[in-house]
């Protein structure tokens, strides 16, 4: 029998995968067409979708690992592959950037003839097909950096593809081909913008930093004000995923505490979940004694 979160997770699987198929096709005709017409923008927005698509196998790969259980090679789990996943993405996202301002730069040199009509035809498609993929992933993006950087992707693409659409009508209209160069440039510049924007987060979680909209100076005063603690050392506090915090920390207790050990641990751990959610602490008790010892050392 399956549960909610089992239903859940398979109904977003399913979002993926039909976000995977329609951005599949929509590439392979901007590829096409954006040969024909000549369009280095159009190139550049198929290039972005092409992104998507490794972004959205990806992520629905890391889905599926990450919801394997914990064995004894992976201790913790598999649930930090979808950090790894982000990770991927987004360098893959910067690399794409820096190749789409070059190119852009060479063409700025030479503007090529560009066939206005199918730029706009081809862009036009792809504006659906981003709004309905950006749609597939909106109401999933808020519990997973991973469907947050897909959302944002496929919304860059339904951003881009109305700058495509820009570039063709100018060309159609005026004549100016170094408009889509330009485009091209600025699609670049807004990917490689999203790219550094994001993968900063997901560095600092690999890096076992602390979560950034808690304060650890005020998780520690926090554990030191629970009666009975004298002092904290040898403190941890890491992101094993976006949402889920842990922390350990050596506990010392005021003399005569020690029959009131459980008592404290429990404070302690009720403490932490209740103000800033860490519902996972690994918390080791000291007397008194052995702080002069360490301090010794």
């Amino acid at each position: 029998m399956l549960h909610d979160h089992d239903l859940d997770a398979q109904h977003g699987d399913r979002r993926v995968g039909a976000a995977i198929v329609a951005n599949l096709l929509l590439t392979v005709a901007q590829i096409i067409g954006g040969i024909l017409a000549g369009s280095l923008a159009l190139i550049a927005d198929a290039l972005h979708n092409f992104s998507d698509v490794a972004s959205l196998a990806i992520a629905f790969s890391a889905r599926k690992i990450a919801r394997w259980p914990a064995d004894s090679s992976m201790t913790f789990g598999y649930k930090r592959v979808e950090i790894v996943a982000a990770l991927i993405n987004y360098t893959t996202l910067i690399v794409i950037g820096l190749y789409l301002l070059y190119q852009s730069g060479m063409r700025f040199i030479a503007p090529p003839e560009v066939e206005g009509w199918i730029v706009v035809i081809l862009g036009g498609i792809a504006l659906t097909v981003d709004t309905l993929t950006a749609l597939l992933t909106w109401s999933m993006q808020k519990g997973s950096v991973n469907i947050r950087a897909l959302f944002l992707h496929n919304l860059s693409d339904a951003l881009a593809s109305v700058a495509v659409i820009a570039a063709g009508s100018l060309i159609l209209l005026y004549g100016l081909h170094w408009v889509d160069p330009l485009i091209t440039a600025l699609i670049a510049a807004y990917i490689l913008y999203l790219a550094f924007t994001e993968i900063g987060g997901v560095i600092r979680i690999l890096m076992l930093g602390s979560p950034p909209e808690i304060d650890l100076d005020e998780v520690m005063q926090a554990v030191v004000s629970v009666e009975g603690v004298s002092c904290i050392h040898h403190t941890h506090f890491w992101q094993m995923r976006e949402h889920e915090s842990s922390f350990d920390t050596h506990v010392i207790l005021e003399k005569n505490r020690w029959c009131d050990l459980e008592e404290i641990k429990a404070t302690i751990k009720t403490r932490l979940r209740s103000e800033f959610g860490i519902r996972h602490s690994t918390l080791e008790f000291e007397q008194s004694i052995v702080e002069h010892w360490d301090s010794s050392q």
